[in-house]
């Protein structure tokens, strides 16, 4: 990613090729630029930065770059969520938990038939994987049983 870069403040990100190409429609603009000829048209790339880890009560959004150590660097940005969204978040959330419960459940199911005997072990998993829903933190934080 590139920003357009203006006495020393961010005009345009993202910025790309293209953009610049329509900017300056009497150039002629080789078809992979060096970053030297794209910094002398005030076009500086842009370091990444991972997003910040989810947290369902938060929204993050990509802000403006800011020239850090030498560079221009991705900033985001972190607000919180309406009521709304966190409870839809935590649905969600609870939805996916369930189904990855039920898809460990199905795994044992044929532990379960009737003309097999179940171990105390693996009814004590399965009770588990049923119970997760009642755990503590659900469905944020949730400790997964060790399949015996």
């Amino acid at each position: 990613m590139h920003a357009l870069i203006r006495n020393g403040s961010v005009e345009q990100y993202p910025y790309t090729i293209g953009n610049l190409r329509r900017d300056n429609p009497g150039v002629s603009f080789p078809k992979h630029p060096s970053e030297e000829m794209l910094a002398e048209w005030g076009m500086y790339p842009v370091a990444k930065v991972d997003r910040p880890n989810a947290d369902h009560t938060k929204n993050f959004s990509e802000g403006t770059p800011v020239f850090n150590g030498g560079s221009w660097t991705q900033v985001w940005e972190t607000t919180d969520a309406t009521a709304e969204q966190v409870a839809q978040r935590v649905e969600q959330l609870s939805a996916s938990a369930r189904n990855q419960r039920n898809d460990l459940l199905r795994e044992t199911d044929h532990f379960a038939l009737s003309d097999v005997t179940m171990s105390a072990e693996m009814t004590t998993y399965r009770q588990a994987l049923r119970d997760v829903p009642q755990q503590e933190g659900f469905p944020i934080t949730i400790t997964w049983p060790t399949k015996p």
